[in-house]
């Protein structure tokens, strides 16, 4: 007998393998995730100041793999 499926966890159970579509319920956690720092809300008062705190959200982000690091 074959089997053809999209969703999966490997023999052993160290490796699960989402091909399909995942819903996660209402109610539902989700743990392992990284965990950003706080980024407060901005105040800023010029457009210099906004991009400034803009940007230590990117760096953040970043930071936890959460975005890809910029390219050279």
């Amino acid at each position: 007998m074959s089997y053809n499926t999209k969703n999966y966890t490997e023999q052993g159970g160290e490796k699960t393998v989402i091909g399909g579509e995942l819903v996660i319920e209402e109610g539902a956690k989700v743990t392992g995730l990284p965990v950003l720092e706080n980024q407060p809300g901005s105040t800023a008062a010029t457009v210099e100041d906004l991009v400034t705190d803009f940007n230590a959200l990117l760096t953040k982000l970043k930071a936890t793999g959460l975005m890809v690091e910029d390219t050279p």
